[in-house]
């Protein structure tokens, strides 16, 4: 098992910055991709960001292109994303996920955060 917690969520006006950040523990080695994904009220989960633990593969949705970073820090288990130039339509439940099996963009993840929300204002 893959334990998954999310942090750094908040409320920011447009145009801000957040970074968000996601603990792994337990069996990690069994993990071999972490993605962002997030969905909004009334909308279907969608995929944001994904790199693997090795960081050499990463992939990002168009929307957030230029404005998102991912990056891991294998010391400690840590995924980050960077958020610049944030928008209301960013605004959304973040999750982050992990899989055995190299990123993908689809939300077909081993193990699952709780989520954390994010709310920009305009």
């Amino acid at each position: 098992q893959v334990q998954l917690v999310e942090s750094g969520g908040g409320l920011v006006q447009a145009g801000g910055s957040l970074r968000l950040s996601c603990a792994a523990s337990g069996r990690t080695f069994g993990s071999d991709a972490v993605g962002w994904f997030r969905q909004a009220p009334g909308k279907e989960r969608e995929f944001v960001a994904a790199i693997s633990w090795s960081a050499v593969f990463r992939k990002y949705a168009d929307s957030v292109k230029g404005r998102f970073t991912i990056s891991v820090v294998n010391a400690n288990n840590t995924v980050w994303l960077q958020m610049n130039s944030l928008k209301p339509e960013d605004t959304a439940v973040y999750y982050c996920a992990a899989r055995a099996r190299g990123i993908t963009t689809m939300p077909d993840y081993d193990y699952w955060g709780q989520g954390t929300q994010v709310t920009v204002s305009s």
